[in-house]
């Protein structure tokens, strides 16, 4: 998954998955669904970002990793 934001216009675009979309679907006037074959939902686009969501909770992130997996890196 990767997060873009566009200050300049206030949209935040959530990327799902590296397949192009090929549909749209508008569940709000600010937010569309991108879809890809068989209707998988590859994006999601949210206009006036700022009043929608917390800008903050899609910019920054946490890792967080299972002591098992870790101790195959070591």
């Amino acid at each position: 998954m990767k997060v873009y934001y566009d200050d300049e216009v206030n949209a935040l675009y959530i990327k799902l998955s590296e397949e192009q979309p090929d549909g749209v679907v508008e569940i709000s006037e600010d937010i569309h669904i991108d879809t890809g074959a068989n209707n998988k939902v590859v994006g999601i686009e949210i206009l006036n970002a700022s009043e929608r969501v917390d800008l903050k909770t899609f910019l920054t992130y946490t890792l967080e990793f299972e002591k098992d997996l870790l101790a195959n890196y070591s």
